[in-house]
């Protein structure tokens, strides 16, 4: 039966004569004789939205976008695509999934594949493991808030063999919607006080901006500490004391933040100078973010990735035992490059037990990360073994995309740097060039007069010109008077020797015309 609530006659004429005096009131745009003003408006919006700016999906990433659809509707230009290398999705510049992580996400999204005798058997007991941390069975099913079980004893027992041995607990990892969402939550609770009490954070510049938008969403003190670029981007211990030292006139430094490898600038952090970074944190009373998303990403033979966790194990008990730390890591990078599965996670060492509850407490208010992201990353951290059917093709994917990405670091500093007026820094690991541009002074002049960043301006000659899509480096932060474009190297290797020709090409063309190829 149909169930209605039963209206007084009266009552529903009176209210349909007041709903159509109103509605042909509203239609003429106007009520009691004013125009009606939208609630939602510049000057009641929050203003720490408007102070957000994302540069890697920033405005020159938009004029790509209309760039492409004029291509599309048949418009002509002197190119006949748009490349874009402004943001490290591997999928979408070609990369291939990793065969097994898809068969396990897919048995888990169809069990009734579990009878096909296409799927590896060591793909149907890791799916199956998987449903059965489940409720229901089912990926269709929430998960405890910190993750699925099972995938977070996998994390744990994957660190302890990364890290050679270094205990990790389980109940120390929490499952996020990629790294991004791993961040925002450990920012959210350190973020506190007012004026010069408010939380400062430390981060690197240039650096990833996921970090500035976050701090000015939460309103806290961007923190700068200056990367060395004479030094292939290492991080300077005596730059971190200064950066501290002058912050502490007006905020209140609470947190650090390294990305390592590193992004926009494609360095590994020595051991050495990790263990200087967190014998500053212990000092100065700093709880440590450790971006590591890159960990599978090194390239130059002679580097190696160390995490921070480990490393702060080797430095004794004393440090151990203290110094809190968040590490990231993300399904989005690597070798597999899956970022639309948002999967991630973050192990937190060293968090007072109180603080720990609220962190379950946050985390519980999101309910928990997607499911199959929660998949993905189990196989990442639980890949076939070399007794198991699967290993051989998927060790040959693997070191197929790592060896390609090596190949493409090497090409594209090569090529970068045999043009006049740009100097590349080895791309030692993550997926990224950061060269420095040379920009005439004439060039500055003109951008100054369009109200824009040089590199900004830079970058838009660029797209408009060769159909190029990167980021200007004023997105990132950089040293006053340097100017700089990140790239990605995840273009196929065909593409990107045409990408980086069409690059030499322009920029060799834009010293000409401001006369400055002396």
């Amino acid at each position: 039966h149909l169930c209605r609530c039963y209206t007084s006659p009266s009552v529903e004429k009176y209210g349909q004569t007041r709903f159509l005096t109103a509605e042909a009131k509203v239609s003429a745009g106007r009520l009691n004789g004013k125009m009606r003003e939208k609630t939602l408006s510049m000057d009641t919006l929050n203003p720490q939205v408007k102070a957000v700016e994302y540069a890697v999906r920033g405005p020159i990433v938009l004029k790509a976008g209309e760039i492409e659809k004029y291509l599309e509707e048949g418009g002509t230009k002197p190119f006949s695509e748009v490349i874009k290398a402004n943001i490290g999705d591997a999928h979408a510049m070609g990369q291939q999934p990793i065969t097994f992580l898809r068969q396990v996400v897919a048995l888990c999204t169809f069990p009734e594949l579990m009878d096909s005798p296409s799927f590896p058997e060591d793909a149907k007991w890791r799916a199956l493991r998987i449903l059965q941390g489940c409720g229901g069975h089912s990926l269709g099913s929430y998960s405890a808030s910190p993750g699925v079980e099972c995938i977070r004893k996998d994390i744990a027992a994957y660190i302890e063999q990364r890290d050679e041995g270094v205990p990790s607990d389980w109940e120390n990892i929490y499952l996020t919607t990629g790294a991004s969402d791993g961040i925002m939550t450990i920012l959210r609770l350190l973020v506190s006080g007012k004026d010069s009490s408010r939380t400062g954070v430390m981060i690197p510049i240039p650096q990833y901006p996921l970090y500035s938008a976050a701090i000015s969403e939460m309103d806290a003190v961007q923190v700068n500490y200056y990367l060395d670029e004479e030094n292939c981007w290492a991080l300077d211990i005596n730059e971190l004391y200064r950066a501290y030292q002058a912050a502490k006139l007006h905020c209140q430094p609470r947190v650090i933040c390294i990305i390592n490898p590193g992004n926009p600038t494609g360095q590994v952090q020595s051991k050495k100078c990790i263990e200087e970074v967190l014998h500053f944190a212990y000092e100065e009373n700093l709880f440590v973010m450790s971006d590591e998303v890159y960990q599978d990403n090194v390239y130059t033979p002679d580097c190696q990735f160390h995490s921070f966790k480990k490393v702060l194990y080797e430095m004794g008990p004393e440090y151990f035992n203290s110094v809190e730390l968040a590490s990231f890591h993300s399904t989005s990078k690597g070798y597999t490059g899956e970022c639309g599965f948002r999967g991630g996670y973050m192990e937190v060492i060293n968090m007072d037990p109180e603080v720990k509850a609220q962190l379950v407490k946050l985390l519980s208010v999101r309910l928990c990360p997607p499911l199959a992201g929660q998949a993905a990353m189990d196989v990442i951290v639980n890949p076939p073994q070399p007794d198991e059917h699967s290993y051989k093709q998927f060790h040959q994917e693997k070191s197929s995309v790592l060896g390609a990405l090596a190949d493409k670091a090497k090409l594209t500093e090569q090529i970068l740097n045999a043009v006049p007026g740009i100097k590349c820094n080895p791309v030692q690991g993550a997926m990224y060039a950061f060269p420095r541009i040379f920009i005439p002074p004439k060039a500055v002049e003109e951008a100054k007069a369009l109200g824009m960043q040089p590199d900004m301006f830079y970058c838009l000659r660029l797209l408009e010109e060769t159909g190029i899509c990167v980021v200007p480096g004023s997105g990132f932060g950089q040293k006053d008077g340097t100017h700089h474009f990140r790239m990605t190297i995840l273009p196929s290797i065909e593409k990107l020797k045409v990408l980086l020709g069409k690059v030499r090409d322009f920029h060799i063309s834009f010293l000409k015309e401001y006369s400055a190829l002396e």
